[in-house]
């Protein structure tokens, strides 16, 4: 089996939801085993472009879990706090 990430490009724009958002995600991540690998803050980009400041990877056991968790009811309720709190580019790879 391969594992799966969720990799988020995060620029905040409201940060009390963007903390509401945050607090709610952990616990739509358990039923499909998902796990936060790390979040952080953008010090300096080195080559490229990338307009963002923030970064989560999030891993699953499999992309059928990822998929699973991105379609579920718990996560799709949240999609609207976040779209509110911040602009997030979400990207899926496995390995």
């Amino acid at each position: 089996m391969t594992d799966a990430y969720i990799v988020g490009h995060i620029t905040v724009q409201d940060p009390a939801s963007w903390a509401e958002y945050r607090s709610k995600v952990p616990g739509t991540l358990t039923p499909w085993g998902g796990e936060l690998v790390f979040r952080g803050q953008q010090r300096a980009v080195l080559a490229g472009d990338n307009p963002h400041t923030d970064i989560v990877v999030i891993r699953f056991p499999c992309m059928t879990a990822l998929n699973n968790w991105f379609a579920s009811p718990e996560y799709q309720a949240l999609i609207p706090l976040r779209q509110q709190a911040a602009q997030v580019d979400l990207l899926a790879y496995e390995t």
